[in-house]
């Protein structure tokens, strides 16, 4: 008798366990509402990997949730503060800023895609078209620049903010024309992650040639000695140096490379005008 109930007792919990298995078979795919999980949401969201730190939360990981469905969250669900690379929110953060600035002057143009298409291809290869359909997607979003701006500046690295700028002016001089709007929201961008006034006319410089832009790249009066052009140079050398970045891998190092050389460059331009040797 006891061996009977024994045996009752096994096929009802095998059972329970098939019927189990095919109620998640049938509802596998399907969002509690009946919809299918949005399929770029759910490729670019498997794509980010759950990699993000701090930009999964806030007004940056605001845009991502609204731009890639629900499946974004599911699949960061529990990276917070764990598992979350500086790399991936560099990167997030670089996508919400580009969209802005792309749409600051009500339009969005070729010229302008085509720089960023450029960009992403050179400095992140066989990921590149993720990247541009992602961009595609937060395009299509809101974007409180200030909130957006101002949580970069609270968790980003300086550095990494300064190579964020030199970016953002390249795409504004895509056309090779700066619009008003466009760098008076890279002016802003500026301010709200907390860059200084010197770095920011430093890297305006590099884009927009003054007489005395050389100067301005290396954040000097033009009435400074030969010896404090030397030492602003050794001081501009240091910061802005590519392995300041180099930890967040060798796509952000290319970008800050070309940096150093405009750094460089004016350093040159400043010797030759003065026959400094």
């Amino acid at each position: 008798m006891r061996i009977l109930v024994i045996v009752v007792f096994v096929i009802l919990i095998v059972a329970i366990i098939r019927q189990f298995i095919d109620s998640k078979t049938k509802n596998k795919g399907t969002r509690p509402d009946g919809d299918q999980k949005p399929k770029n949401g759910n490729g670019y969201a498997k794509w980010i990997g759950g990699g993000l730190g701090w930009a999964f939360g806030g007004p940056i990981g605001g845009i991502l949730g609204f731009a890639f469905g629900k499946m974004f969250e599911d699949m960061n669900q529990g990276s917070l503060g764990q598992k979350g690379s500086m790399q991936a929110d560099f990167n997030m953060s670089l996508l919400v800023l580009t969209a802005a600035v792309m749409k600051a002057d009500g339009t969005v143009k070729k010229s302008e895609l085509d720089y960023v298409k450029a960009f992403y291809v050179r400095n992140f290869g066989q990921h590149a078209e993720q990247y541009i359909g992602m961009l595609r997607e937060i395009l299509k979003q809101e974007i409180n620049v200030r909130e957006v701006s101002m949580q970069v500046g609270q968790y980003m690295d300086y550095s990494y903010k300064l190579q964020i700028l030199h970016y953002l002016f390249g795409i504004s001089k895509a056309d090779d024309h700066f619009h008003p709007d466009e760098v008076d929201l890279i002016t802003r961008i500026a301010g709200f992650m907390g860059i200084s006034a010197t770095d920011f006319a430093s890297i305006k410089a590099m884009f927009v040639k003054e007489v005395d832009s050389a100067y301005k790249i290396l954040e000097i009066d033009s009435n400074a000695s030969d010896e404090e052009i030397k030492k602003a140079y050794r001081e501009m050398a240091i910061k802005y140096h590519p392995d300041k970045v180099s930890h967040i891998g060798d796509d952000i190092r290319k970008a800050a490379e070309e940096k150093f050389q405009e750094v460089s460059s004016a350093y040159e331009q400043i010797k030759k005008q003065r026959g400094i040797r």
